[in-house]
């Protein structure tokens, strides 16, 4: 069975970018637009891993891994940011996200990242 990944990203080219990378090897992929848009979908959808974005309107992707780890302690979230985020970053570690990508990034490096959250416990 494909694993569900739930792409976070206020920039659709952002949401794009993985999602193609993700979905040729066969991960089903369903979006949100920001923050308070992934809180609402991963109550609905469950996913097995989210690709949350830091930076975007309406509610931050650090907010959102705080809604969606309140709502589910096992939620599996892999942050996605730009470089010289380092203080997000370790906020984010802290506030349970498994690991993070920095942007602009490799496929290979995505999908190793990927597999490598899907494969180990949530903390």
């Amino acid at each position: 069975m494909s694993s569900t990944i739930l792409v976070v990203d206020d920039a659709a080219f952002m949401r794009m970018m993985i999602r193609d990378i993700l979905s040729k090897e066969g991960y089903i992929i369903q979006e949100a637009v920001n923050g308070r848009d992934a809180v609402d979908k991963y109550a609905e959808i469950r996913p097995d891993l989210v690709t949350l974005d830091i930076t975007m309107p309406e509610m931050n992707g650090l907010d959102a891994l705080r809604a969606i780890k309140a709502s589910d302690k096992d939620a599996r979230v892999l942050m996605v940011s730009a470089m010289g985020q380092q203080k997000m970053i370790v906020a984010a570690l802290e506030a349970g996200a498994m690991d993070f990508l920095v942007k602009p990034f490799q496929p290979t490096k995505v999908l190793e990242t990927v597999k490598k959250c899907l494969q180990s416990v949530p903390r």
